[in-house]
C-alpha cells in the first residue's frame, strides 16, 4: 500500500473502488437487458472503462 495515506484517503479510495465495482455491474446488466446492439456495445464499453478504473485503484493500493 502506498505510504503516507491518511485514514480518510484510504476510506475514500475504498469508497471509489466500491463505486467502480457497482458501475461495472450496472452497465453489464444494462448491456444484457437491451436489445439494441449499439446501446449494448456502448454499455459494454462503459463497463470496461470502469473495470479499468477499478483495476487501477486496486493496483495502487497493492503497491
Amino acid at each position: 500500500m502506498p505510504g503516507q495515506l491518511s485514514q480518510k484517503e484510504l476510506t475514500l479510495l475504498q469508497d471509489q473502488i466500491n463505486n467502480e465495482r457497482l458501475l461495472v455491474a450496472k452497465f453489464n446488466s444494462y448491456a444484457a437487458q437491451t436489445t439494441d446492439p449499439q446501446i449494448r456495445a456502448m454499455c459494454q464499453q462503459i463497463a470496461q472503462r470502469h473495470q479499468q478504473h477499478y483495476n487501477t485503484l486496486i493496483q495502487f493500493l497493492g503497491q
